[in-house]
Protein backbone atom coordinates (compact mmCIF):
# COMPACT_ATOMS: atom_id res chain seq x y z
CA UNK A 1 0.00 0.00 0.00
CA UNK A 2 1.22 3.51 -0.81
CA UNK A 3 1.42 6.36 1.30
CA UNK A 4 -1.78 8.02 -0.42
CA UNK A 5 -3.56 4.64 0.21
CA UNK A 6 -2.72 4.87 3.53
CA UNK A 7 -3.82 8.17 3.79
CA UNK A 8 -7.21 7.59 2.08
CA UNK A 9 -7.94 4.90 4.45
CA UNK A 10 -7.09 7.07 7.57
CA UNK A 11 -9.42 9.98 6.66
CA UNK A 12 -12.05 7.15 5.19
CA UNK A 13 -11.74 5.73 9.04
CA UNK A 14 -12.62 8.84 10.62
CA UNK A 15 -15.45 10.24 8.81
CA UNK A 16 -19.29 9.51 9.62
CA UNK A 17 -20.37 9.87 5.58
CA UNK A 18 -19.34 8.89 2.29
CA UNK A 19 -16.60 11.39 0.53
CA UNK A 20 -16.15 12.57 -2.59
CA UNK A 21 -13.18 11.77 -5.00
CA UNK A 22 -12.81 15.35 -5.43
CA UNK A 23 -12.85 15.74 -1.55
CA UNK A 24 -10.43 13.56 -0.79
CA UNK A 25 -8.33 15.66 -3.81
CA UNK A 26 -8.65 18.86 -1.96
CA UNK A 27 -8.24 17.51 1.60
CA UNK A 28 -5.05 15.25 0.17
CA UNK A 29 -3.65 17.54 -2.27
CA UNK A 30 -3.57 15.14 -5.05
CA UNK A 31 -4.86 14.58 -8.05
CA UNK A 32 -8.49 13.43 -8.78
CA UNK A 33 -6.97 10.36 -10.93
CA UNK A 34 -4.58 9.77 -7.96
CA UNK A 35 -7.01 9.27 -5.83
CA UNK A 36 -9.31 7.22 -7.86
CA UNK A 37 -6.22 4.90 -8.73
CA UNK A 38 -5.95 4.55 -4.97
CA UNK A 39 -9.10 3.90 -4.20
CA UNK A 40 -9.08 1.18 -6.50
CA UNK A 41 -5.72 -0.05 -4.47
CA UNK A 42 -7.21 0.00 -1.12
CA UNK A 43 -10.63 -1.63 -2.49
CA UNK A 44 -8.43 -4.85 -3.89
CA UNK A 45 -7.17 -5.05 0.02
CA UNK A 46 -9.58 -3.95 1.81
CA UNK A 47 -12.84 -6.46 -0.06
CA UNK A 48 -11.49 -9.33 0.94
CA UNK A 49 -13.39 -12.57 2.44
CA UNK A 50 -11.51 -12.37 5.77
CA UNK A 51 -11.43 -8.57 6.10
CA UNK A 52 -13.97 -7.19 8.42
CA UNK A 53 -13.55 -3.63 6.90
CA UNK A 54 -14.66 -3.29 2.76
CA UNK A 55 -14.24 -0.09 0.71
CA UNK A 56 -17.75 0.44 -0.68
CA UNK A 57 -18.14 3.08 -3.75
CA UNK A 58 -20.97 4.48 -4.84
CA UNK A 59 -20.35 6.81 -7.94
CA UNK A 60 -17.74 9.06 -6.64
CA UNK A 61 -18.05 8.69 -3.38
CA UNK A 62 -16.09 6.02 -1.29
CA UNK A 63 -16.26 4.71 2.69
CA UNK A 64 -15.27 2.33 4.43
CA UNK A 65 -18.20 -0.09 5.65
CA UNK A 66 -18.41 -3.78 6.92
CA UNK A 67 -17.94 -7.11 5.23
CA UNK A 68 -21.27 -7.64 4.29
CA UNK A 69 -20.27 -11.57 5.16
CA UNK A 70 -21.04 -10.45 8.66
CA UNK A 71 -24.46 -8.72 8.36
CA UNK A 72 -26.05 -11.10 11.34
CA UNK A 73 -22.89 -9.91 13.83
CA UNK A 74 -22.83 -6.79 13.30
CA UNK A 75 -26.85 -5.99 13.23
CA UNK A 76 -27.00 -7.28 16.93
CA UNK A 77 -23.78 -4.80 18.01
CA UNK A 78 -25.53 -2.05 15.69
CA UNK A 79 -29.19 -2.99 17.95
CA UNK A 80 -27.31 -3.00 21.34
CA UNK A 81 -25.78 0.17 20.39
CA UNK A 82 -28.87 1.82 18.95
CA UNK A 83 -31.22 0.10 21.95
CA UNK A 84 -29.56 0.88 25.02
CA UNK A 85 -30.38 3.93 27.09
CA UNK A 86 -27.82 6.71 26.37
CA UNK A 87 -24.95 7.53 28.77
CA UNK A 88 -24.64 11.03 30.47
CA UNK A 89 -21.87 12.21 27.87
CA UNK A 90 -24.14 11.28 24.81
CA UNK A 91 -27.12 12.84 26.63
CA UNK A 92 -24.64 16.23 27.54
CA UNK A 93 -24.02 15.83 23.72
CA UNK A 94 -27.27 16.31 22.29
CA UNK A 95 -28.75 18.68 24.56
CA UNK A 96 -25.91 20.87 23.02
CA UNK A 97 -26.51 20.10 19.77
CA UNK A 98 -29.90 20.89 20.42
CA UNK A 99 -29.58 24.51 21.84
CA UNK A 100 -26.43 25.53 20.01
CA UNK A 101 -27.16 23.55 16.68
CA UNK A 102 -26.42 23.95 14.43
CA UNK A 103 -22.73 23.79 15.76
CA UNK A 104 -19.34 22.13 14.39
CA UNK A 105 -17.83 18.98 16.06
CA UNK A 106 -14.83 21.41 17.48
CA UNK A 107 -17.49 23.94 18.87
CA UNK A 108 -19.01 21.14 20.94
CA UNK A 109 -15.91 19.56 21.94
CA UNK A 110 -14.31 23.16 22.99
CA UNK A 111 -17.89 23.06 25.60
CA UNK A 112 -17.65 20.15 26.73
CA UNK A 113 -13.78 19.57 26.86
CA UNK A 114 -13.35 16.40 25.35
CA UNK A 115 -13.38 14.49 22.17
CA UNK A 116 -16.93 13.92 21.13
CA UNK A 117 -15.98 11.62 17.67
CA UNK A 118 -17.58 8.56 19.08
CA UNK A 119 -20.16 10.20 20.59
CA UNK A 120 -21.11 12.26 17.62
CA UNK A 121 -21.20 9.12 15.44
CA UNK A 122 -22.97 7.04 17.75
CA UNK A 123 -25.83 9.99 17.60
CA UNK A 124 -25.84 9.87 14.09
CA UNK A 125 -26.34 6.12 14.05
CA UNK A 126 -29.53 6.64 16.80
CA UNK A 127 -30.86 9.10 13.99
CA UNK A 128 -30.75 11.31 16.82
CA UNK A 129 -28.61 14.16 14.89
CA UNK A 130 -28.49 15.02 11.27
CA UNK A 131 -24.71 15.71 9.83
CA UNK A 132 -24.74 19.05 7.65
CA UNK A 133 -22.19 21.44 5.85
CA UNK A 134 -22.66 25.17 6.64
CA UNK A 135 -20.29 26.94 3.80
CA UNK A 136 -19.79 30.05 6.22
CA UNK A 137 -17.92 27.65 8.97
CA UNK A 138 -16.48 25.58 6.11
CA UNK A 139 -16.89 22.75 7.46
CA UNK A 140 -19.75 19.80 8.78
CA UNK A 141 -22.33 21.39 11.04
CA UNK A 142 -24.55 19.05 13.32
CA UNK A 143 -28.65 20.38 13.92
CA UNK A 144 -30.95 18.01 15.98
CA UNK A 145 -32.90 15.20 13.78
CA UNK A 146 -36.18 15.52 12.95
CA UNK A 147 -36.72 12.11 14.14
CA UNK A 148 -35.54 13.94 17.30
CA UNK A 149 -38.07 16.52 17.35
CA UNK A 150 -40.95 14.29 16.66
CA UNK A 151 -39.83 12.24 19.78
CA UNK A 152 -39.75 15.41 21.71
CA UNK A 153 -43.69 16.00 20.65
CA UNK A 154 -41.77 19.25 19.28
CA UNK A 155 -42.11 21.15 15.92
CA UNK A 156 -38.52 23.04 15.91
CA UNK A 157 -36.17 23.28 18.67
CA UNK A 158 -37.69 26.88 19.73
CA UNK A 159 -40.40 24.85 21.45
CA UNK A 160 -37.52 22.78 23.93
CA UNK A 161 -37.55 24.45 27.50
CA UNK A 162 -36.05 27.49 28.01
CA UNK A 163 -34.00 27.64 24.40
CA UNK A 164 -33.50 30.93 23.88
CA UNK A 165 -31.51 31.14 26.96
CA UNK A 166 -29.29 28.83 26.37
CA UNK A 167 -29.08 29.31 22.52
CA UNK A 168 -28.08 32.85 22.65
CA UNK A 169 -26.10 32.61 25.90
CA UNK A 170 -23.67 35.32 26.48
CA UNK A 171 -21.06 33.13 28.45
CA UNK A 172 -21.21 30.61 25.76
CA UNK A 173 -21.44 32.84 22.56
CA UNK A 174 -17.80 34.25 23.92
CA UNK A 175 -16.62 30.38 24.43
CA UNK A 176 -17.39 30.06 21.13
CA UNK A 177 -16.05 33.03 20.09
CA UNK A 178 -12.88 32.45 21.60
CA UNK A 179 -12.16 29.04 19.39
CA UNK A 180 -13.44 31.27 16.34
CA UNK A 181 -10.37 34.01 17.00
CA UNK A 182 -7.92 30.81 17.47
CA UNK A 183 -9.08 29.25 14.31
CA UNK A 184 -8.30 32.35 12.13
CA UNK A 185 -5.00 33.25 14.66
CA UNK A 186 -4.06 29.58 13.29
CA UNK A 187 -4.71 30.23 9.72
CA UNK A 188 -3.01 33.37 9.61
CA UNK A 189 0.05 31.73 10.62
Amino acid sequence: MNELTAKIEAVLFLTTKPMTFKKLAQILEAKESEIENSVRELSEIKNQFLSGIHLVIAGDEVSLGTNPEFTEIVAVVTKEETESELTRPQLETLTIVAYRGPITKAEIEHIRGVNCSIILRNLLMRGLIEEGEDTSKITSVFTLSSQMLKSLGAHSVEELPDYSDFHKNAKIDRMLEAIATDNLESEEL
